[in-house]
C-alpha cells in the first residue's frame, strides 16, 4: 500500500512539474507573438506582462490541467474521435486562459483596447490553431512519464 502512494505522489508530481512546464513556456512564447504583432503592446509591455504571467501561470497550470483533463473526459464519453479532442481542448483553452489572461494584461497597465484584442486575438489564434497547447500539454506529459488523460478513469 505505501509503494502504491508514493507511485501516486509521484505521479501527481510529475502531472504538476509537466503541467508548469507547459503552462509557462508556451503562454510566454505565443502570448509575447500575439502582444507585440497583434495587439500593438510595445516589447517592454509585452515583456511585464509575460514577467508578471509566470507566477500566474505557475499557479494556474494544475487547476488548468485538471480542468482540462475533465473537457477530455466529458468530451470522451461523447466519442473518441479526434476532433471531438480538438474542439475540447480549444473550449478548455478558452474558457480558462481567456479571464486569466485579461486580468495579468490589466495588472501591467495595458489600456482596455489592448486587452480586448489581446485577449480576442489569443481566442482566434486558439480556435484557428486547432489544440496546440493541447498536444504541447500532452507532448509534455509524456516527456515527464505521466500517464495520460486516456488512461486516467473518467
Amino acid at each position: 500500500m505505501e509503494s502504491h502512494t508514493m507511485l501516486s505522489a509521484q505521479s501527481r508530481w510529475r502531472n504538476a512539474m509537466a503541467d508548469t512546464f507547459a503552462m509557462v513556456v508556451y503562454c510566454t512564447v505565443v502570448n509575447m507573438l500575439i502582444e507585440i504583432f497583434l495587439s500593438g503592446m510595445s516589447f517592454e509591455q509585452s515583456l511585464s506582462s509575460r514577467l508578471v504571467a509566470i507566477p500566474v501561470n505557475i499557479l494556474i497550470a494544475c487547476p488548468y490541467g485538471i480542468y482540462r483533463d475533465f473537457f477530455m473526459r466529458q468530451a470522451r464519453k461523447m466519442n473518441n474521435k479526434g476532433w471531438t479532442k480538438t474542439i475540447a481542448d480549444i473550449l478548455a483553452y478558452v474558457t480558462f486562459q481567456s479571464p486569466v489572461y485579461a486580468a495579468i494584461l490589466w495588472v501591467i497597465g495595458a489600456d482596455w483596447h489592448q486587452i480586448v484584442a489581446a485577449v480576442s486575438s489569443n481566442m482566434v489564434i486558439s480556435m484557428m490553431m486547432g489544440a496546440v497547447y493541447g498536444y504541447f500539454l500532452d507532448y509534455c506529459r509524456r516527456l515527464f512519464k505521466v500517464t495520460s488523460y486516456q488512461q486516467l478513469k473518467a
